[in-house]
């Protein structure tokens, strides 16, 4: 299967959010599938400055945006099985930012034309493109568009994946075809009309093959009104072909046994290292060195979706508790100057970094106790996934990816792997941080099975590209199997059945005509009262009908080599050379009760006579 992802982000050539982190993981993963894959986004700046030396040209050619008639160049380079492809216009993406300029919605419609004008030049023609997020959002739009006009785009399926559905690509009408250089009945039908304004991620939705969110509970949630941000009803028409595929993270990567990023290394087994990291931890932000005080930690984006407006709720009740609290993050500034104010309310036992620092989150992921986040929506989420790696328990709200991964502590039968709240509510959150706070103090051994079954827990990229495989699979409509997945054993159990089965099967049939029957299969017959009467014979009644004339000459009796008797014990009661052959593992199988033995015999008599004349009337 030819795959083509199509993404504005990823890991480790660019990276804003949690989707350079999936589409940086998730290619490799369906590689390691056996699918052919390969991956397209903007040749930006940083990466142009970090990996310009590694990328090699394949071609350039030029792409139509409405009246814009602009050059793009194909770079490309191999990493991990998988080819990623970047699409160069220094016009529009030589910048040192991704996102937040004003010609966003121009520099991500070249990006998807550019996409679909640029497969001819690329090693294989895809059979899916697996677009994400409203800035690929227009690649269904134009794949269907242009294959109105040439019938080599209408094999190409493609499926959309929603990482959050509150970015959805919103601009003017007058920009339809003026900037996306689409006809007027694409808004006028309402497919990309909404509200008044052009919908990039609308007209997706409707146009892509298979929908995706990146977790089942947020598949639902996109059809709920307080989730959906106005697109309830389109995601509940398309209910059809939307999922839920919860995202994984690298393991080998986040390994607190061998990740270089921490200063020391510990396992499930040996937690001695994560209490250097916690005291390693509290001397880098400047809190109180205390090994017997749990650390809560929050890594976050400083926004309001993300809960905080719950943790400025109760954040002086929370510092009542004996506990420490350590926040990474950048984002809203109301958000910032709160956590800048309650830091000094609190030294040594509060530190802020406004900043986001992949080396500090790191030292947080694996110094820390506790992990808050009591998210108001989040799709997926993967910072509880890292937390859990490293063995900080998370205590989260109950919504989208959060529910789906963490299963709330119980601890009348010891389970769990974390803490959870279900209403959005300040006074529910602060419930579940101080149970956590003295879970931790007062029964640290309860506490450290429970960070034991969260280190455990498998979020690897393997499972989540075997679903992927299988959208794409129904899609295309072809038969898909993982290549390490072997074929069923159960397959080659008939087979070997089959080879007796025919064999059988006749003797049965011709039991009403002795004379046609072989007399090597009727000569056990006669000698069977000798051996004990085996459980299938009550079945297979019927054997008691052929006649086992004892006079045949043995010279007449056939004798096959091929079916050796070994292992049939019954084979060697019979004196007789006739008797010894291969064939009594077949009538062993037919053996009468010694009752019916008599009237075996009578019968043979009977219908011994009897056969001729029936023979002759049928003559």
């Amino acid at each position: 299967m030819k795959i083509l992802y199509a993404t504005s982000e990823a890991v480790p050539f660019c990276k804003t959010g949690g989707l350079a982190d999936v589409a940086g993981s998730l290619p490799a993963a369906l590689a390691a599938e056996g699918a052919e894959v390969a991956v397209v986004l903007p040749l930006y700046q940083r990466v142009r400055e970090r990996f310009g030396d590694q990328l090699k040209f394949e071609c350039y050619d030029y792409v139509d945006l409405a009246w814009r008639h602009s050059y793009c160049g194909l770079f490309s380079v191999e990493k991990d099985g998988v080819t990623w492809y970047f699409l160069d216009n220094e016009q529009y993406f030589n910048r040192p930012d991704l996102y937040g300029y004003m010609d966003d919605g121009e520099r991500f419609g070249f990006f998807s034309r550019a996409i679909v004008r640029m497969l001819p030049h690329m090693k294989f023609w895809p059979e899916v493109i697996h677009c994400n997020d409203w800035q690929t959002a227009l690649v269904p739009v134009y794949l269907k568009d242009d294959g109105v006009r040439e019938d080599r785009y209408r094999s190409i399926r493609t499926a959309l994946t929603i990482h959050n559905i509150e970015y959805q690509g919103r601009y003017g009408k007058e920009t339809l075809g003026d900037l996306f250089g689409l006809d007027y009945g694409w808004a006028a039908d309402g497919t990309i009309l909404m509200d008044g304004d052009v919908n990039l991620l609308k007209g997706a939705i409707l146009m892509a093959d298979a929908v995706n969110a990146v977790s089942p509970s947020y598949a639902n949630e996109l059809k709920m009104a307080y989730f959906a941000h106005r697109l309830e009803n389109i995601m509940r028409q398309c209910e059809y072909k939307l999922s839920g595929v919860l995202n994984g993270i690298d393991m080998k990567l986040y390994d607190p046994e061998t990740d270089p990023r921490i200063g020391t290394h510990y396992s499930a087994a040996d937690m001695s290292g994560k209490d250097a990291d916690k005291a390693a931890l509290q001397r880098l932000v400047g809190l109180r060195e205390d090994p017997h005080t749990p650390v809560v930690a929050i890594v976050s984006r400083l926004v309001s979706h993300k809960g905080l407006d719950l943790i400025c709720e109760v954040l002086h009740d929370m510092m009542e508790l004996p506990m420490q609290l350590v926040v990474l993050g950048k984002g809203d500034r109301k958000y910032e100057e709160f956590f800048h104010w309650a830091a000094q309310q609190y030294n040594g036992r509060m530190a802020v970094r406004l900043d986001y620092n992949e080396e500090l989150s790191m030292a947080i992921y694996a110094g820390a106790d506790l992990f808050l986040m009591p998210s108001k929506s989040e799709p997926c989420g993967l910072s509880q996934m890292i937390a859990m790696r490293y063995g900080t328990v998370p205590i989260v709200r109950e919504t989208g990816g959060l529910k789906d991964t963490v299963q709330p502590y119980e601890a009348w039968r010891d389970a769990g792997n974390g803490f959870t709240f279900a209403n959005y509510a300040s006074g529910d959150m602060l419930y579940v941080i101080r149970e956590a706070v003295y879970l931790y103090k007062d029964y640290p051994d309860a506490f450290g099975r429970l960070r034991k079954r969260a280190m455990e827990c498998d979020f690897s990229w393997a499972r989540s590209a075997r679903e992927y495989l299988r959208i794409y699979a129904n899609i295309t409509g072809q038969t898909w199997r993982p290549a390490e997945e072997p074929a069923p054993a159960a397959e080659e159990v008939p087979a070997a059945e089959t080879v007796e089965t025919p064999v059988e099967a006749p003797a049965a049939e011709e039991a009403p005509a002795p004379a046609e029957v072989p007399a090597a299969e009727e000569a056990p017959a006669a000698e069977t009262t000798e051996t004990p009467v085996e459980v299938p014979a009550a079945e297979e009644a019927p054997a008691a009908e052929e006649p086992a004339p004892v006079e045949v000459p043995a010279a007449e009796t056939p004798a096959p080599a091929e079916e050796p008797a070994a292992g049939e014990p019954a084979a060697e009661a019979p004196v007789k050379k006739a008797a010894r052959k291969p064939a009594a593992k077949k009538t062993a199988a037919k053996k009468p009760a010694d009752k019916k033995t008599a009237e075996k015999k009578e019968k043979t008599t009977k219908k011994g006579t009897a056969a001729k004349p029936r023979k002759k009337a049928a003559e």
